[in-house]
């Protein structure tokens, strides 16, 4: 056995035994019934764009119309310009213009979108691309923070993360500027999982 199988048997034998967690109140008295209005809020005052789909035709259109540059794509139903690659090697993600994502779920209170592991393929890709755009079941929207704690994604993933707006820095003049360490824009259209466009199976 070398030092590294050393030390790590050694945090093996000595992890704390797991402890169960407080129960907590999940503040739900006071939500608003309709989830997708306020996600919609929540989602616009931090600097997200909301695609509304036409009233006919094909519904993936706005999210379509964003699809410039080298685009990925991690969902059936939308086609990118390039598969994701080896997860193994997110650097080459650096030229992704953008990338297409489904969210595991919605938080209407912040307007944040969570993804996991099981969403992003390479936990990069939520970072590196310059615009993400993002379909979200409105069945999948929560209404506040306590709630999505009780997600199970939050408890099967071995990564999950919530990203509220585009990624955002201001100085202490005031002066905000989006895409400073991340996506420069965040853009989400409600598309349910189940939905299947007349004419498909």
């Amino acid at each position: 056995m070398n030092a590294r199988e050393e030390i790590l048997a050694a945090v093996r034998r000595n992890r704390p035994k797991p402890r169960e967690l407080p129960d907590a109140p999940l503040f739900d008295a006071a939500l608003p019934a309709d989830r997708v209005a306020w996600f919609r809020q929540g989602l616009e005052r931090m600097g997200g764009v909301w695609l509304e789909p036409p009233a006919s035709g094909d519904l993936l259109a706005p999210a379509r119309e964003k699809c410039t540059g080298v685009v990925v794509s991690m969902v059936p139903e939308v086609s990118g310009s390039r598969p994701i690659g080896d997860p193994r090697m997110p650097q080459a993600l650096d030229d992704v213009d953008v990338a297409i994502v489904r969210a595991a779920f919605g938080v209407a209170e912040t307007g944040s979108v969570c993804f996991t592991d099981a969403e992003l393929g390479t936990n990069a890709l939520a970072y590196l691309a310059q615009h993400l755009v993002v379909l979200l079941d409105p069945a999948d929207i929560v209404g506040n923070i306590h709630h999505a704690y009780q997600r199970p994604e939050l408890h099967r993933a071995n990564y999950a993360v919530f990203h509220t707006g585009p990624s955002a820095t201001a100085d202490i003049e005031g002066v905000l500027i989006h895409g400073a360490q991340g996506v420069r824009s965040l853009s989400v259209l409600l598309y349910p999982r189940a939905y299947r466009p007349q004419g498909h199976a």
